[in-house]
Order: structure tokens, then sequence, then C-alpha cells
């Protein structure tokens, strides 16, 4: 395509400058890409890395949480990812609200969290909410639920559903 110069934004100051080769990278999954883009800056006259503000990034989060649940493959040649962002949901309930009531999925998050668990909960309890977290991954305060093929469900109360519908 020609291309000389190439600028390449990011939203995560810490890869970027990682990147820049200002900062030492050291993570073990992320030397065979710092080398990939060493090797790629090479073929263009100038790469600029500008580190982008987060305002909202949700999905930015939820993908980079997802690349880092999947294991390298090499020298493989990976296919860019096709992302599809719908305006309304595909499926949803309408639920009445309940004030005051902890979300449906409150127990899963805090043990996530912090990995303390509701003070009465029994033994069965507990083995419950362990197995359950298993198949759910916190991005900061957003929960996501893991399907067998590796989509991911943003976890919703009623409350938050009921914002998304308006």
């Amino acid at each position: 395509m020609d291309v000389e110069e190439l600028l390449i934004t990011g939203d995560s100051d810490l890869i970027i400058r990682q990147a820049q080769g200002e900062w030492e990278t050291r993570d073990i999954k992320i030397i065979p890409y710092r080398q990939h883009v060493e090797d790629l800056s090479k073929q263009f006259k100038s790469v600029e890395f500008r580190c982008i503000a987060r305002f909202h990034n949700e999905l930015v989060d939820a993908l980079a949480t997802l690349a880092a649940m999947l294991p390298y493959p090499g020298n493989v040649h990976i296919d860019p990812l096709e992302i599809q962002i719908r305006e309304r949901n595909d499926y949803y309930n309408a639920v009445e609200v309940e004030p005051y009531v902890q979300p449906w999925y409150h127990d899963i998050k805090r043990f996530l969290k912090t990995k303390e668990y509701p003070k009465q909960a029994s033994r069965d309890q507990k083995r419950t909410i362990r197995r359950l977290a298993s198949s759910f991954f916190l991005s900061g305060e957003i929960l996501y639920k893991r399907t067998p093929d590796l989509n991911l469900l943003r976890c919703v109360d009623a409350k938050e559903a009921e914002k998304i519908m308006n």
C-alpha cells in the first residue's frame, strides 16, 4: 500500500511506552508482540505511537481481557477480529425493579473482586459461588459471562437494563 509514515494510537499508556521502547517489556505473553512491532516498524520511514484518553471504553477492556486469556500461536498469522456493534440488544426480558435489592450477580462479582463469600453462606453455597464464578470474569466494575464459544455477555441488573433500553 506504499505507506511510509504510520501513526499508531492506543488507550494503554503501558503498552504504548513498551512499543516505543521507553519501558521494558517483562510480561512473557507480550514479548513476542513487542518484537513483532519492532520488526514491522523497520518497514516504515517513521512510526509514531500515541496514547489516547479512555472514556467509557468498555469494549476495548473486554477485548483486552479476552486477548490475555487466549494462548499466543507463535509465528502463525492471526486474522483480524471483526466486530459488529448493534444499536439494540438482541434479547431482553422486561422485569420490574425492586428497590434496594442487590443484582442477581452480586455474590459472584463480590467473590471475583475480593474472594469473600456472603456472611451466612453455607459450605454448599460457597462451592456453588466458586463454580459459577469460574465462567465469569470481571473487567473493572463490569462483569461478563463467558459462553462456551468464548462470546462475552455483559451482566446487567434491572436498573442497568432499564437505562440501556431508554
